[in-house]
């Protein structure tokens, strides 16, 4: 611990990602696209004039904006973008989260919330998962200084229903509901269209997970201009640009080509349920999930030993070592050969 840090630097606890190893390994621990981005984004870099970089971005990333736009059906004015969609959420917490009430999220969903909260002093509140591992939506109060949760969530893969999101705005009224939307797209259902009925709603979504860009960094929220100026007030306080000219295009080219996104997605959905199947006959409880991961445990094995045995014959998942979920081990989905392998594998270890 270095004499020059700040005391606050001191009492921080990092996030940690998961391991992005360097030897050959099937990786299926950081929920990452098992297929890669559309055509066009190849395109796009080949094409790319390099002349270009001398100079600054759009600071308003228009293109890229009025591309999302019309993704959504929403106005230009209500869209904003970031570097990756954490960049986007710790633009919302300091725009919307510091106040003298709490903020509230589940006690397990996505760990970047509480480090944000201790980075940026914010006071939290953290609420039960109901007895089926999901969300309580009925549990956030509209006294609280704000609400956060992932849905699908993280790491649990539980969706709610834009109705249901829709109950929880008519409660909560006065502070800001962020609908983290990472998830979404295989097989949740987006509170986007919501957002001109509750103009203290916002949803944040990435390029990461369903457009398989996770390289790029490249995030968005979709909100009332109300909320989208209080981002780029905060962002044009701390980086003015964000979203460089390559990003740009190449996250325009993988919007265009929906034939692309629509059968990576159904590739995404198919192999998890094909998985969550064989899972189950291996005597795994596996949690339902609208995600690209699944999060598995098994009543006769220690799941830390799972993963290292997993590890050991070249698979790589995820385990927790936190006292909810330490018996747990999520597992993102890959192509179907490396799920075969995942399952065969398995076999040798849960006889």
């Amino acid at each position: 611990m270095s004499k020059f840090w700040s005391p606050k630097l001191r009492g921080l606890t990092p996030y940690i990602p998961g391991e992005q190893p360097r030897e050959r390994l099937i990786k299926l621990n950081t929920n990452e696209n098992p297929y890669p981005p559309a055509p066009g984004v190849e395109t796009a870099l080949r094409e790319f004039p390099v002349d270009h970089l001398r100079r600054y971005p759009d600071p308003e990333s228009r293109a890229l904006r009025e591309t999302l736009a019309r993704e959504f059906k929403v106005e230009v004015e209500q869209v904003f973008v970031g570097n990756g969609s954490d960049e986007v959420l710790a633009l919302a917490f300091q725009a919307f989260f510091y106040h003298d009430r709490p903020l509230e999220m589940p006690a397990i969903t996505y760990s970047f919330y509480p480090v944000y909260c201790r980075l940026y002093d914010v006071e939290r509140r953290t609420l039960p998962l109901d007895t089926e591992w999901r969300v309580d939506l009925e549990a956030f109060s509209p006294q609280a200084g704000g609400a956060i949760f992932a849905n699908p969530n993280a790491p649990t893969g539980h969706g709610h229903g834009r109705e249901a999101i829709a109950g929880l705005l008519e409660r909560v009224t006065e502070s800001v509901v962020l609908v983290d939307e990472a998830y979404v797209d295989f097989g949740g259902e987006s509170a986007v269209p919501l957002i001109d009925h509750y103009p203290n709603l916002l949803v944040t979504g990435t390029f990461s997970k369903s457009r398989s860009l996770a390289g790029l960094r490249l995030g968005y929220a979709v909100g009332s201009r109300e909320l989208i100026e209080g981002l780029e007030r905060v962002k044009d306080s701390f980086n003015s640009y964000p979203i460089d000219s390559l990003a740009s295009a190449i996250g325009i080219a993988a919007l265009k080509d929906h034939e692309h996104f629509d059968a990576c997605r159904e590739a995404v959905i198919t192999t998890r349920e094909r998985t969550r199947t064989r899972l189950e006959g291996l005597g795994f409880r596996v949690l339902p999930s609208q995600s690209n991961f699944l999060l598995v445990s098994h009543p006769e094995q220690d799941a830390a030993q799972l993963f290292v045995g997993l590890r050991e014959r070249g698979i790589l998942v995820r385990h927790f070592n936190t006292e909810a979920l330490s018996g747990w081990l999520r597992i993102s989905i890959g192509t179907e050969d490396e799920m075969d392998s995942l399952i065969e594998v398995l076999e040798g270890l849960t006889p």
